[in-house]
């Protein structure tokens, strides 16, 4: 596994060499799943970024998956991760750990990051 910086760092150089200066990542939603899963736990653009550097940085990989956008395809090989992080739960006044499960692909064009999955492991169905 290519170390995070490295990662990184090759992605930043391909998009500033391939399209002429420095341009940040998209990261958008794929599959149907995983955008009601976003607007479930009211994760906007911002969150998405967050969670997926976090996990990252300081989550599990798991292993690499291929997955359908629909059942006819388009397919994506994906990488894998879990993050457990502490999370404010205002009903009960406190934090408490939480688990995401992360799937993610880079498109075609390099620029944008195909977030296949954002979801708690209960709800992997």
């Amino acid at each position: 596994m290519i170390e995070l910086t490295v990662f990184l760092t090759l992605i930043a150089l391909y998009l500033y060499c391939n399209r002429g200066g420095p341009i940040e990542p998209e990261a958008r939603a794929w599959t149907r799943k995983c955008k009601d899963d976003l607007q479930k736990y009211t994760l906007d653009a911002a969150d998405t970024v967050e969670l997926l550097t976090e996990a990252l940085q300081h989550g599990r990989y798991r292993d690499l998956e291929w997955c359908e956008q629909r059942p006819t395809g388009p397919r994506a090989a994906c990488d894998a991760y879990t993050l457990a992080r502490k999370e404010w739960i205002p009903y009960a006044h406190k934090e408490f750990p939480i688990e995401y499960y992360i799937k993610f692909a880079i498109a075609k064009t390099g620029t944008v990051i195909l977030l296949v999955s954002c979801h708690l492991p209960e709800d992997r169905g």
